[in-house]
Parts: C-alpha cells; sequence; structure tokens
C-alpha cells in the first residue's frame, strides 16, 4: 500500500484498503489457476526456456498420472533462437544440455528423458514461437498421431496458467484439464504484487489475456470451434 493511502484518515483508509484487496483477489484467482492433478490421456508441456514445467511434467508421468506428455516449442519468436532461462541462477545436470539445444521441444524433451520418461512416450513439436501455435501445433500433432484426447494434464508457469487453458481449451473444445503449474521467477499467488517486477509479469499477463482474446472471439464468431495454423490472420505481440 502506499505511503498517500496509508495516510488517509482510518476511515478512507479501510475503504481503499478494501477495494483494493477486492482488485488484488480478482487478479490472483484469475490468472493462478491450478488444479489437482487426475488422470489424463496426455500432459502438455507449453513451450519455455525454464526446466520447471519438463521436471513437473516428469514427476507426474512417474507417478501415473499420464502414458504421453507433449512438450512444445521452437523457440521465442522475439529472440529468434533458444536461450536458457533459470529461476534460480543455477545450472544442473539436467539444464547442463541447454548449450547445445536449438529448440525448446528438444530442451524440454531432453529433460524428461534424463527424469526418467522413456523416449516413446514423448510427442514431438517444435514448430511453435509463441503461446497460442504451442496450442495449435500440439493440437495437429495429436490429430496426426490420431490421440483423442479427453483429458489432459497442463503443465506451465504460475503466472501463465491462465492464458495457457484458454488457449489449449480453445484447441481442444472437447478435452477437460487440469492445470498442475510450478512457480518460476519466484512468482506465487501470494507474493506477486509485493515487489515491481513481479506485478509487472502478472499484470503483462492481464493485459494478454484480453488483447489476445480478441482473435478467439473472432474465430467463434467465424464459427470456427478450433482454428488450424492455416487460419492464423493478425499476430499478438509478445508472447
Amino acid at each position: 500500500m502506499s505511503d498517500s493511502l496509508m495516510s488517509r484518515d482510518p476511515v478512507q483508509n479501510q475503504e481503499a484498503s478494501g477495494a483494493f484487496r477486492m482488485y488484488l483477489d480478482g487478479i490472483t484467482s484469475f490468472i493462478f489457476q491450478e488444479d489437482q492433478p487426475e488422470k489424463a490421456d496426455i500432459i502438455f508441456v507449453p513451450g519455455g526456456n525454464y526446466p520447471e514445467a519438463a521436471e513437473r511434467a516428469a514427476q507426474l508421468y512417474l507417478e501415473g498420472y499420464a502414458p504421453l506428455i507433449c512438450p512444445s516449442g521452437k523457440y521465442s519468436r522475439l529472440k529468434g533462437h533458444f536461450e536458457l532461462t533459470l529461476s534460480s541462477g543455477e545450472r544442473s545436470e539436467e539444464t547442463a544440455c541447454a548449450p547445445d539445444c536449438q529448440t525448446e521441444w528438444e530442451f524440454l524433451s531432453t529433460i524428461l528423458i534424463r527424469k526418467g520418461v522413456p523416449g516413446e512416450a514423448i510427442l514431438e513439436e517444435r514448430q511453435a514461437t509463441f503461446t497460442w501455435e504451442n496450442a495449435i501445433f500440439s493440437r495437429k500433432v495429436c490429430e496426426s498421431r490420431h490421440i483423442k484426447v479427453q483429458r489432459a494434464i497442463l503443465c506451465c508457469q504460475n503466472w501463465h496458467a491462465r492464458r495457457c487453458l484458454m488457449y489449449y481449451g480453445q484447441q481442444f473444445p472437447e478435452t477437460q484439464f487440469f492445470v498442475c503449474p510450478v512457480s518460476t521467477r519466484g512468482i506465487t499467488r501470494d507474493n506477486w504484487y509485493l515487489d515491481p517486477e513481479k506485478a509487472d509479469v502478472v499484470l503483462s499477463e492481464v493485459e494478454r489475456c484480453g488483447a489476445q482474446f480478441h482473435e478467439i472471439v473472432r474465430h467463434y464468431r467465424e464459427g470456427k470451434s478450433y482454428c488450424r495454423p492455416d487460419d492464423w490472420k493478425s499476430p499478438f505481440g509478445r508472447g
């Protein structure tokens, strides 16, 4: 709470605090989607250059929650190449492979294998360069393999969970999703607003969910239950 708010008289300050908490709780519950894992047909891992989501997916696979994992991603279209990100700032045995990886898929699948997932359980999608493409091309991979996805687990960053669910849900409208996110950059649902950099990450997600949803709404207006890669018309901006 800012000094200007704290300096108001007690009645006004209480009202301001209540309004702030209502706003804060609304954003938190919208962005930080999370479910308990349940048995599913597949685990989706949206593209990324961080190891935590793949590690979580491997854990869920080894615990028997799903027989297949579909990591997705080429690299960020903003950077134009693969580059590792570590929340802890330290490399591990699993992430030592990063300098040799050309795509997010290669990096994520290598981590999965090093965590004990057999290669035959890992599907390949190495074209996507942003989140909606992760969903679009993952759908294409499942269709090409004739995989019927009735229930799916989604492993992603916790602050990215709502947008991932929006896009994968749009591409798999017949599927029940269980979002099993991981914390990255030290961001949690309890602390995101306390630090300027963490707040920027989360509030940028709120903005993208609104701005990028225009394209999904357009597809529904045109009567499309989901869009294929060749349906793409307008860029999304970042991420």
